[in-house]
């Protein structure tokens, strides 16, 4: 929200200076994002008479002026074609920063003649493309004058970021109303006198729908002239960086931005009977002011007249009834639009406006015919004509509501008490009308005024009061130490989080942050979308669904890198997945993927594409950084359906289900348009359970006795899960096995049809005493015995 400090003066009597308005908005809660000073650029620039032009001596295409700047004469040399006796421009002496360039003029001698300045251009000064010729400025423009301040360029532009509640802010009467409230300054009245209507209205108003659109006034003007607007109208829409276009649409804007009261002028003698706001009908269209033609949808509320769709309620007025140099009578419209159907529309057809971030917010419900008194009023003033009686079509809804303010509540919950009186007064300044209980025991009745929609309890009584009052006021207060001794930062179980954020990075994967929502369509691939994860409201029509999974997000992440030339991709991203099937509803996951080619660790060894061991890889270390007993940890073929069959699995600690690993299936890969392989995994960090209280991991514990590393191999069904055959292994002496790996697999020439071979390789740590042949061969004989019962195979001979 933009305005200029004179624009701002226009509703609020204050002598205050701007550093001080600036200062006072922070405190009541608006954030000012910066106060632009236009003249700045433009500093040393001033007005000055050409006394004299004659050809350069030397140059056929210079001339040699005399200029007047108010201090004297000074000579300069200008290459422009339309420099001439007589003719007022804008001079930049010698020192003054050339604001397209951002060099300093000095003086010079050019083609043998001095020239102390120069005449300068609309491009040069940089407020515009045209660099044909020397500004020319009109005869009554005074000699030595800023030319800044000759532009309106010296009133400096505040930059207000309005927070989603304060809708009534965003209007500069809304500004200047939270200055005038706290004491910066007092309102200036607005003129709302009714506008006498001359005849009746030959265009009605109906409303098939009063929840879309429960108000609807509307007035017809004719006889009137669109011409350009005044130069203050154009100056302030210009300083807000809206272009001016025509005086009926810019008498739109200007409202929209000063009252806060969005507008629509039809062109009355494009329209053909009544008009009618109603539902959108399928297949109809609308071409609409921004250019653009969209097809419409029974959500949509449609203002229509006999020939069709004439304007989206709310968003965007159409192109075919748009006020033109040629329109000579119009039909205002003045309306309330229900928030929620106004921002769903704007959302579906991606039209943003200013009318609908307004209306989405919310709009004062009874400044509707005050608003359109205002704007009959500066129509006749700048176009004439002549105005109809007001046509009315709905009724204004019931804004008014009570809530009782305890004196009490300023000190609980603000930490300051203020007296009732002031708090009152406060109130009432803000335009609340407040009356005292019945009680008399300085509990106050408020009534808030139809501009704050927001305040809707006690609680926003109180922050309005202390607002005003000052939150610097409130007294520091030291909170009480339970216990001298810290309490850790955080809990183990967010400890946890940490330690697998750390374990994957180390990895090489890149931690990504993704939006917690997701499309429809992508939430299905994921076994997502049921009804009630679905958003009422969503921020955008591919964002409508809570996301079952973290890995839709990383997936569009992969390919909007592959999108610029990035294809190679590890991510991964810890956070919140939403599921029906779950007590809570959340759970909080850890998934990763990679894409494209694995850079190889040596300049020998080619890349290759990631597979599902690399996803499973990252999964287990995933599981071991939380403290999950990653030996114990099984591995079934029962993977969900968006990934891979045969290229996925499950991991699962006995019943409890951990994660899933592996390859992507294609069709998702195709939903994507992501170029596959993908090796994706998810782990689910609640399914881990925490440690027990007061059970912390011992002291690292190193041997000085020499390992002993056996390898055997073992001739076992084809069908066989390799993970039977290491827990089996694993389970002879633990105390004594301190690693067990797979390092091969075989089938083919020498072994039955049906079989197939694995080696593993077991590593023997003694702890106290160096271990004996016998020892050794006592083990091997135990281990050979364990896989044999527990996999059905036996010792490769």
């Amino acid at each position: 929200m933009k305005t200029t400090l004179s624009w701002l003066k226009t509703h609020l009597a204050t002598e205050a200076p701007l550093t001080a308005l600036v200062e006072r908005l922070v405190m009541l809660g608006h954030d000012v994002e910066g106060v632009e000073d236009r003249a700045a650029a433009l500093d040393g620039f001033v007005v000055a008479r050409v006394v004299k032009a004659e050809p350069h001596p030397n140059a056929d295409r210079l001339r040699v002026c005399v200029v007047d700047a108010g201090a004297g004469e000074v000579q300069v040399v200008c290459g422009a074609p339309n420099a001439r006796t007589g003719m007022k421009g804008v001079f930049g002496p010698a020192g003054v920063r050339i604001p397209k360039t951002g060099a300093v003029l000095t003086e010079s001698t050019i083609r043998g003649v001095a020239s102390k300045g120069m005449l300068m251009s609309v491009a040069e000064l940089a407020l515009g493309e045209d660099h044909a010729g020397i500004i020319e400025l009109p005869e009554d423009a005074p000699v030595g004058a800023r030319y800044a301040s000759l532009l309106g360029h010296d009133d400096p532009v505040i930059d207000i970021k309005v927070t989603p509640n304060r809708a009534d802010c965003l209007g500069v009467r809304g500004i200047a109303r939270d200055l005038a409230a706290a004491a910066i300054g007092h309102m200036i009245p607005l003129d709302t006198t009714p506008v006498e209507g001359r005849f009746k209205s030959p265009i009605a108003i109906h409303i098939e729908d009063v929840a879309a659109c429960p108000l609807f006034l509307g007035r017809h003007i004719r006889g009137l002239n669109n011409g350009p607007s005044p130069r203050w109208l154009k100056d302030r829409l210009e300083a807000i960086g809206l272009r001016p276009i025509s005086a009926l649409v810019d008498i739109t804007n200007f409202l929209t931005f000063d009252l806060d009261r969005p507008l629509h002028v039809f062109d009355a003698g494009k329209l053909r009977g009544d008009l009618v706001v109603r539902f959108a009908r399928p297949g109809e269209r609308l071409l609409a002011l921004n250019g653009r033609e969209y097809e419409l949808d029974p959500e949509v509320t449609a203002i229509a007249d006999h020939n069709g769709v004439q304007s989206l309620g709310g968003v965007i007025g159409g192109e075919p009834t748009g006020c033109t140099e040629t329109t000579t009578e119009v039909f205002i419209e003045a309306a309330l639009f229900d928030p929620i159907r106004t921002a769903a529309t704007g959302r579906r057809l991606e039209i943003a406006s200013d009318a609908r971030y307004r209306f989405e917010r919310g709009v004062d419900p009874a400044f509707v015919e005050p608003g359109l008194e205002i704007a009959t009023r500066l129509i006749l003033e700048l176009c004439g004509g002549e105005p109809s009686e007001i046509v009315v079509a709905g009724a204004e809804p019931e804004w008014r509501r009570e809530y009782l303010l305890r004196p009490e509540r300023l000190s609980g919950l603000g930490g300051l008490h203020v007296p009732p009186d002031e708090s009152r007064a406060i109130l009432e300044a803000l335009g609340c009308t407040v009356g005292e209980a019945a009680a008399h025991d300085g509990n106050l009745k408020v009534v808030p005024p139809p501009w704050r929609g927001d305040i809707i309890g006690e609680a926003d009584l109180v922050e309005e009061v202390l607002r005003v009052k000052g939150y610097d006021e409130i007294p520091p207060v030291p909170l009480p130490r339970e216990t001298v001794i810290s309490r850790p930062a955080i809990d183990s179980g967010r400890r946890r989080v940490e330690l697998v954020r750390r374990t994957l990075a180390s990895r090489g994967l890149v931690e990504a942050v993704t939006f917690s929502f997701t499309s429809s369509a992508a939430a299905a691939r994921f076994g997502g979308a049921q009804p009630e994860l679905r958003l009422v409201n969503p921020i955008s029509a591919d964002l409508d669904a809570m996301r079952p999974s973290v890995l839709p997000g990383l997936v569009e992440a992969a390919r909007r890198n592959a999108d610029r030339g990035f294809p190679d991709v590890a991510l991964f991203e810890l956070g919140p997945a939403y599921r029906d099937d779950t007590p809570d509803g959340q759970v909080t996951a850890a998934g990763g993927l990679r894409a494209g080619h694995l850079a190889p660790r040596h300049w020998r060894e080619p890349g290759r594409e990631p597979d599902l061991y690399d996803a499973k890889a990252d999964a287990l270390a995933a599981l071991a950084a939380m403290g999950a007993p990653v030996a114990n940890i099984q591995t079934t073929a029962d993977p969900p359906a968006w990934f891979h069959p045969g290229r996925a699995g499950s991991v699962r600690l006995g019943p409890t289900l951990l994660g899933h690993f592996g390859e992507l299936h294609p069709e998702v890969l195709d939903h994507f348009e992501v170029k596959g392989p993908v090796a994706a995994f998810e782990v689910f960090l609640d399914a881990v359970p925490l440690p027990r209280a007061g059970r912390a991991r011992g002291p690292l514990k190193l041997s000085v006795f020499q390992p002993v590393e056996r390898d055997f191999a073992f001739v076992v069904d084809r069908e066989m899960p390799a993970e039977t055959l290491l827990r089996g292994a694993r389970g002879v002496d633990r105390r004594l096995v301190s690693d067990v790996r797979l390092f091969d697999v075989y089938e083919g020439k020498g072994l039955p049809e049906g079989k197939k071979s694995l080696a593993i390789s077991v590593v023997l740590q003694p702890q106290e005493a160096t271990l004996t042949d016998a020892e050794i061969e006592g083990f091997s004989k135990r281990l050979v015995a364990a896989v044999e019962k527990a996999t059905g195979g036996t010792l490769r001979g």
